[in-house]
């Protein structure tokens, strides 16, 4: 115990074992939500269920084994809300990758970041984005997460007509997921830790006790299908593609990483005067590594959640509070039969009682509220960008606009790129763009005047 102490710094910290231990496992039910949204989205990309399912506890609990031993902090680590819809409806459904490709560029995106904390260059990389888009990027991202959301509980369907439309609240399915949707905020207005993974429990039992999801409890076989199966191969025959793929993991990481780091830094005391964090570059490699063994497990893009923000508020300083929540991460697999009956897709049955032959359209009412809060959740840097400036606001416009209405997180980023490029460049602003921020809407633009011909 005295050797534990030492090592994390506990005492020194003003802590206590039993701070950690209560901070970890209120890190864990915060973030835990992703053991069932998870392998819900990446078996739309054609994955196994459950081998998903075992990837993302296993490279969530190594994760937080990194962060916790190496860096010494107590933020958790898992799979990305925004890397997983990228990997899924981006990379493979839009790109048409296939999973195993996707995986390899999600590998090749964790070990430049690896290079980039090794070397320490980060901060460099990060100026050649503008604030409007590091603050656009994600609440995009959130919108379209929320987006799918709505559609996956039955509250928006397609419509021939006009595209999308409200749907039938006659049914079961969109009245079970706004319920969930007001339970967890409500549970959130009161500080209750872990809201949306309880939300998600609750959803999911009453969905059972009415007969809006169908019960079918059956032993989910955990799998290794997913593991070390990274496609190099098909890279190289679409090495244009493969690099935009690249790119925008590798960016979103670092996005993801330093606003986490920064974030939850700042709450626990960690950032000193001068705005630095002690063994920063510890912790950005913790999360490269992470991704990189996510990739290899079976997993899309691993880093550090903001949610560890409610294990710092329950006391957490060490990196003894990453090491519990590990713990509780591989106790998690116990509970798989639950998680696949909270991920059981409705969606054919519900068409089917509108009408709509539609069968192709996935529903899940019990996960569809988390994603529904976390895409809200995910919108509070809009309040940073400077809305009165239309050099900033309508690149952080068209970025949040096209990544919903395009249905792609390639056209938002790409849409912003270049329009903040072209408008500071034609408003005699061209000075405030980084050289290099030039070259990035250069190759959006030219991807998509290749992809018109």
């Amino acid at each position: 115990m005295e050797f534990i102490d030492r090592y994390f710094g506990i005492q020194a910290s003003g802590s206590n074992f039993r701070r950690e231990c209560i901070g970890g496992i209120t890190t864990f039910a915060t973030m835990s939500y992703i053991i069932f949204v998870q392998p819900t989205v990446l078996s739309m990309a054609g994955m196994n269920f459950g081998a998903v399912l075992v990837a993302t506890c296993l490279s969530s609990a190594l994760g937080c084994l990194y962060m916790g031993l190496i860096a010494r902090y107590p933020f958790g680590l898992a799979p990305g809300m925004g890397e997983n819809f990228l990997f899924a409806f981006t990379i493979v459904m839009a790109m048409k990758f296939s999973w195993q490709a996707g995986l390899a560029i999600v590998f090749i995106s964790g070990v430049l970041f690896l290079l980039l904390s090794i070397f320490r260059t980060r901060e460099k990389v990060l100026e050649i984005f503008p604030a409007c888009l590091k603050n656009s990027i994600g609440p995009a991202i959130g919108l379209f997460i929320g987006f799918i959301g709505l559609q996956w509980g039955g509250v928006v369907v397609l419509s021939p007509a006009t595209m999308v439309s409200l749907g039938s609240l006659k049914h079961g399915a969109p009245l079970l997921c706004l319920f969930g949707v007001i339970l967890i905020a409500a549970m959130m207005a009161w500080n209750f830790r872990g809201a949306i993974l309880a939300g998600i429990l609750i959803t999911a039992g009453l969905g059972l006790a009415t007969g809006v999801i169908p019960f079918e409890w059956k032993t989910t076989p955990l799998s290794t299908e997913t593991m070390f199966q990274l496609n190099f191969t098909e890279l190289i025959t679409r090495w244009q593609d493969a690099l935009v793929a690249i790119g925008l993991f590798f960016f979103l990481i670092l996005f993801d990483t330093v606003g986490t780091l920064v974030g939850v830094g700042t709450q626990a005391g960690f950032v000193t005067p001068e705005g630095k964090i002690p063994r920063a570059g510890h912790a950005f490699f913790s999360d490269a590594l992470a991704t990189c063994t996510g990739a290899l497990l079976g997993t899309s893009t691993v880093t550090a959640y903001i949610e560890s923000a409610t294990g710092v508020a329950a006391g957490a300083r060490t990196g003894l509070a990453a090491i519990v929540a590990a713990i509780c991460f591989v106790a998690a697999l116990a509970f798989a039969p639950l998680i696949a009956i909270a991920g059981h897709n409705i969606g054919p049955d519900y068409y089917a009682a509108l009408g709509i032959q539609n069968s192709f359209v996935a529903m899940y009412p019990a996960v569809a509220p988390a994603l529904i809060v976390v895409g809200l959740l995910m919108l509070a840097p809009l309040r940073n960008i400077q809305w009165s400036d239309i050099t900033e606001s309508l690149p952080a416009y068209l970025t949040v606009a096209m990544m919903i209405f395009g249905y792609g997180i390639t056209e938002g980023i790409a849409a912003g790129c270049v329009s903040y490029a072209m408008i500071k460049l034609l408003a005699g602003r061209g000075r405030e763009v980084h050289p290099l921020m030039y070259f990035v809407a250069a190759a959006f633009a030219f991807r998509y005047a290749c992809l018109m011909q």
